[in-house]
């Protein structure tokens, strides 16, 4: 089994190794204990540690894991705990970063604590404590700034467990390279290829399938304890002197680390434990260093790790984070298929896997309405066991069922089966924790609300569409019945203000849809990672919405920022910080001179007064404060339209936007001081062209213009004196609003037609630039309508016009017309 590993390794540097560890190759630890090393999520190390405890009989069980959270072990095996889940460690200070320990049902220390649980024996973890762990982790992180990524990947595979912080993904693409780092890339590549050229000299595809026909499928009597250790070994004395030449950092990591679990280990001895009833469950990489005549670390030595404040907790965990997939390093590719690996296992009969699997498939690729034959399924058997005859293994990989999966239910194609085949392989299972099992304060009273607005169903990895009507049910009897779909749309608001990635808020099209939310829901543990985050904030999702909606409050400079707070206060159901931020919008507005601000904030302000009696808030107040900044926006318009065209696309944005405000609330607005100053807009030769045209066409829309005004204005505005980019400015300002009304108007075009024909080549190909701009956003109808408005202005056959102008441009027209899209007119 070893010699893929015998074949890389040269004997002077396997001994050399060896006497460092202080054993030689084969030779257990001779310290009296027992060590047994596993893959962190490995069923066949579960079913033959399961196997040892039972001979050995044990009176205390040491884990690898943070020694800080042994208090939580009975807990894991607590009644309604359902796997996968994890010990979350996180610092109780801003950034904060946590620790995951993550567990499935068939990893082996799980396994390990179901057993000491049913046996009532002693069993604690003996790992560098979290609040250590992740201290050393800040400062490898400092040390090392190159391709943090990929570091975290190598912590995880020798851990099992992940670090993860708020900024290391902003961060994580800052690296600068420098010859140090570049040795360590090129460090990492080679223990990657390492494992590779193991799988390659083992014939199989890749190091997963490797592993598994030679571990996993290795049902003798202690052949798994013994294989991995000497497996782990021979890859550790192979790869020790390079990582202490490259990574420094993590070799000195691990050595304390070991030196810690060493020490726990004499702890417990001294204690009175009996070493030969002592089991140390351990990853294999670490195994051959437990060995107590290495060095221990002593009380200075504990006392001098530095320390971060931390805090502890359980969580659920789901199969998607527990594989490969998601970046987890230690994980593996397949967290589903090796639950019914490890259910095989249970009943002693792994030849029924093949058939398990393949009837998984068959059952998922029934539930969207694709069948396939029992004698499709037992084909698919048949070629996966002679795929494993070829490789003289017992039984099929993952692989192996994988490729005899598409061959025979998806007929040689991976399309028709890749749902199920995702299904079958990586699953959607999350797990769950009954109440009473340790969590923080914020993620019960998550809990609670999620059972009290009836939403636990959508806690699934699987994402879900939830629509809500905000208006009250009235064939319901009770007031809570009456208003769940409020309740919950305050809930999901105030976990989307915290960042809670449990809900996404999607857009409704539709008119008149102002009671209607539609929502995202989909759980992930990175949801509920972001949920103890938000403990630092509050103990309840009320109190920690409450919390960032006043710090923000706190920093807040600008009107439309603290009319944006103003919103979310009252989507989240916050009346209180509602009126503090209508205190700060009130106090910020005294000073404001930004029109954009102005409409921005005014038109929050405008959608909470009409809407907000749907959210059963009381808007009264906000009536002033609108009429006070859409007054101070009027009065502005004119001067903040003396801009230039980049500005102007703002302007006219703040105009729609006031406009909108002025007729939803023409009896709370001055909307007659506000159309009077929009003639004056239209009517300035001196501000910008375009902003005089939408104002025009705001005025036009509005009949406030006679059909003889409007003659006028477009004569003088399109007259031949006029500069090319001014009149067509003016008119793509125009073209902005009510394409009917614009439509409507035969002098209008009349006029523009004369303007085109009075320019000169220069002046004509200059406007035409802009023009082409304003009628790029018309559509095909309106196009054709135009076309055929100015065949009849012309005189000729309408529709042999309409075509004629719309036909395709030729290569040269467009190679003409991207000459002078591209040529500075500014030089002429």
């Amino acid at each position: 089994m070893e010699k893929s590993v015998q074949r890389l390794l040269g004997d002077e540097q396997l001994n050399s190794s060896a006497a460092h560890n202080g054993s030689s190759v084969g030779e257990e630890l001779d310290n009296g204990f027992h060590v047994f090393g596993i893959r962190h999520l490995s069923p066949a190390g579960a079913h033959h540690l399961l196997s040892f405890l039972d001979k050995v009989k044990p009176t205390a069980i040491l884990v690898e894991g943070p020694s800080d959270a042994s208090g939580l072990i009975q807990q894991l095996t607590s009644r309604g705990v359902v796997p996968p889940i994890a010990i979350l460690a996180y610092t109780d200070q801003l950034p904060v970063r946590t620790l995951l320990y993550p567990l499935a049902e068939y990893s082996p220390e799980y396994q390990a604590f179901v057993w000491a649980n049913r046996h009532g024996v002693h069993t604690e973890f003996i790992d560098l404590p979290s609040n250590s762990a992740l201290a050393l982790y800040e400062q490898r992180r400092n040390q090392r700034k190159a391709m943090p990524d990929v570091q975290d990947e190598q912590d995880e595979q020798d851990s099992g467990s992940q670090v993860q912080s708020q900024d290391d993904q902003q961060h994580g693409q800052q690296a600068v390279d420098s010859p140090r780092e570049n040795a360590l890339q090129a460090y990492l590549r080679q223990q990657h290829e390492r494992y590779e050229r193991i799988a390659e000299l083992a014939g199989e595809p890749d190091y997963d399938a490797y592993w598994e026909r030679h571990f996993e499928h290795n049902t003798q009597k202690d052949a798994y304890q013994r294989s991995i250790y000497e497996f782990s070994f021979q890859m550790r004395a192979l790869s020790e002197q390079d990582e202490r030449e490259h990574d420094a950092a993590e070799t000195a990591y691990n050595e304390i680390r070991e030196a810690y679990m060493r020490r726990r280990i004499r702890d417990l001895l001294e204690a009175g434990h009996s070493p030969e009833r002592v089991v140390v469950v351990t990853g294999a990489h670490h195994a051959s260093a437990l060995d107590l005549r290495l060095p221990v670390m002593n009380d200075k030595q504990m006392a001098s790790l530095p320390i971060a404040s931390t805090k502890l907790t359980l969580m659920p965990y789901s199969f998607y984070k527990l594989s490969t997939h998601s970046g987890y390093g230690a994980g593996n590719q397949a967290p589903a298929y090796f639950t019914l690996f490890w259910q095989c296992l249970q009943k002693g009969d792994l030849s029924q896997l093949p058939s398990l699997y393949f009837s998984h498939v068959a059952a998922y690729l029934r539930e969207q309405g694709t069948y396939r034959s029992t004698a499709a399924i037992i084909e698919a058997v048949r070629l996966a066991e002679a795929l494993a005859s070829l490789q003289g293994g017992s039984q099929p990989t993952w692989k192996d069922l994988r490729d005899a999966a598409v061959v025979c239910l998806g007929y040689g194609e991976l399309s028709p089966i890749a749902e199920a085949l995702a299904r079958t392989d990586v699953g959607t299972a999350i797990g769950s924790l009954p109440e009473g099992v340790s969590q923080t304060p914020i993620q019960d009273d998550m809990n609670r609300e999620l059972k009290r607005l009836k939403l636990e169903k959508y806690k699934s990895t699987v994402a879900s569409t939830l629509q809500l009507d905000l208006r009250e049910n009235r064939r319901v009897k009770t007031e809570d019945a009456a208003f769940i779909d409020l309740s919950r749309s305050v809930l999901l608001h105030r976990l989307e203000l915290l960042g809670i990635n449990f809900a996404r808020k999607q857009r409704v099209h539709q008119d008149a849809a102002s009671w209607a939310e539609h929502w995202v829901l989909q759980w992930t543990p990175e949801a509920e990672i972001q949920t103890v985050e938000s403990t630092l904030k509050g103990e309840t999702i009320e109190l920690a919405a409450a919390f960032v909606i006043n710090e923000r409050l706190e920093s807040c400079d600008d009107i439309a920022e603290a009319s944006r707070l103003i919103r979310i206060a009252c989507d989240c159901g916050l009346p209180k910080l509602m009126e503090q931020a209508r205190a700060t919008l009130q106090q910020l507005a005294v000073d404001v001179g930004n029109l954009n601000q102005i409409a921005a904030a005014a038109y929050e302000l405008s959608v909470l007064i009409q809407y907000g009696s749907l959210r059963r808030i009381e808007t009264s107040s906000l009536i002033p404060l609108l009429q006070q900044l859409f007054l101070r926006g009027a009065l502005q318009l004119v001067d903040a339209a003396n801009c230039n065209d980049d500005a102007a696309k703002g302007i006219v944005a703040a105009i729609q936007t006031l406009h909108g405000i002025a007729q939803e609330h023409y009896e709370i607005v001055d909307d007659r001081l506000w159309l009077n100053r929009l003639h004056e807009l239209s009517s300035r030769d001196d501000r910008n062209a375009k902003c005089s045209g939408f104002a025009f066409a705001i005025l036009l829309e509005r009949n406030e213009i006679s059909e003889e005004q409007s003659a006028q204005e477009v004569s003088r505005r399109l007259s031949p004196g006029i500069p090319a980019d001014l009149g067509a400015g003016w008119f793509e300002g125009l073209s902005m609003r009510n394409r009917y009304a614009l439509l409507s108007r035969l002098s209008l075009w009349k006029q523009l037609d004369a303007y085109m024909e009075s320019l000169e080549e220069e002046q004509f190909h200059r406007s035409l630039v802009f023009l082409r701009r304003a009628f790029g956003s018309f559509e095909p109808r309106e196009k054709a309508a135009i076309a055929e408005m100015m065949g009849d202005i012309w005189g000729v056959d309408a529709g042999q016009t309409g075509e004629m102008l719309q036909q395709p441009l030729s290569e040269e027209e467009k190679g003409k017309l991207d000459e002078l899209n591209d040529f500075d007119f500014g030089d002429l």
